[in-house]
């Protein structure tokens, strides 16, 4: 009996090994800056992708015959550009099957190069050099306008909407902060305007005063500072600090966060700034709003700009995983360029060097503190 009774255990054993084996992990990776003054942007987006991910495993998705498991491999750039290729590499590595990030162009570029060649599929939600899709790798992504989009639709509304006639330009000297600047500064020209003065910082600054004295001699309309909300906000305290409380301030998708209304400390030239977005407002994205509810009550307070792009990066990943009935990168990654996918943000399709179709863009200002779409 006793010997009958270890035979069923064992058998049970073998079937339930079994059961086991149909399944499979599949590893997503994230990198975006965990650490230092940008880390509250890569908190955001990781959450957008492990939401997905939390997503995707409710729903019980088959892949070449066997029920997939989805697990997140997260990973900190410190938007460093080093770090940056070193992380990639690690995912590399781990034999991810595809990766969402990175969210600084000064990190993504380089990392591109590491992930074409271990033939791993990316897709950033944030990062906006044009730089990024020239290579032509046919593992490089992006679900977000760039910053040709940005720079441009800053500059026809400083010129045409506000009728201003000089601008200085102010950027932090990275890949995203002097792209962005440069094409406001070539779309400004076009349209009549002058630059007065333009200044370099870091984006490890934070004392703006010598910069901020140079540029205000010359009496300009606005600023526009290519660079991110961490130098943004004590910038703007520095302007008021200084008198520029008439000087508009413009800038992209780095500054144009619910943080830069805390980072400014209450400072007046708040009401001042006009920020563009890659995509629409949240009202206006297709399932926005009611993603954003749900986003709020599993990450309370911590939602900044790019998190419904990395979550739709994620699905977009699977779906063309699902379409190629395959996790392998080698086999699915041709299917990416074929995407039609109806995401929280848009309906997502891709140019043929990876760039988003019709990308959207919205612009913003701060009423009462508060981050208000124009358009």
């Amino acid at each position: 009996m006793q010997m009958k009774l270890k035979l069923t255990v064992v058998a049970l054993a073998a079937v339930t090994g079994l059961a086991v084996a149909q399944d499979a992990v599949v590893k997503i990776g994230h990198v975006g800056p965990m650490s230092g003054s940008q880390a509250h942007y890569g908190k955001d987006n990781e959450n957008g992708t492990r939401m997905a991910i939390d997503d995707l495993n409710t729903q019980n998705v088959v892949i070449g015959g066997k029920k997939i498991k989805f697990e997140i491999v997260a990973e900190d750039d410190a938007a460093d550009p080093k770090q940056g290729t070193a992380v990639a590499q690690k995912l590399c590595d781990a034999k991810v099957s595809g990766v969402v990030g990175h969210l600084n162009s000064g990190t993504t570029i380089p990392a591109s190069k590491v992930y074409n060649d271990c033939g791993i599929p990316h897709i950033t939600g944030a990062a906006t050099n044009p730089n990024l899709t020239k290579p032509g790798y046919k593992t490089t992504y992006r679900i977000i306008a760039n910053d040709n989009a940005l720079g441009a639709g800053l500059a026809f509304y400083a010129a045409d909407a506000l009728k201003l006639k000089k601008v200085a330009i102010i950027d932090d000297r990275t890949a995203y902060g002097q792209g962005v600047a440069e094409v406001f500064k070539k779309t400004a020209l076009t349209k009549g305007m002058t630059v007065v003065d333009e200044q370099f910082t870091t984006d490890k600054a934070t004392d703006f005063m010598a910069i901020l004295t140079a540029v205000k001699s010359k009496n300009p309309d606005a600023v526009f500072y290519g660079g991110m909300d961490a130098q943004g906000g004590p910038m703007l305290r520095q302007m008021e600090q200084l008198g520029m409380s008439n000087v508009k301030f413009f800038g992209g998708d780095g500054i144009c966060t619910a943080e830069i209304a805390k980072l400014a400390g209450g400072a007046k030239t708040l009401n001042n700034v006009v920020c563009a977005e890659g995509g629409a407002s949240l009202a206006k994205m297709p399932g926005g709003e009611a993603w954003k509810k749900r986003y709020d009550a599993k990450y309370p307070g911590q939602f900044q700009i790019y998190s419904p792009y990395t979550y739709d990066a994620t699905f977009v990943l699977v779906d063309a995983m699902k379409r190629a009935n395959s996790t392998d990168p080698k086999v699915y990654t041709p299917e990416l360029i074929k995407t039609n996918y109806k995401g929280v943000t848009t309906t997502i399709a891709f140019e043929p060097n990876g760039e988003l179709k019709n990308p959207a863009i919205t612009l913003y200002v701060y009423k009462d503190g508060k981050k208000s779409a124009l358009n």
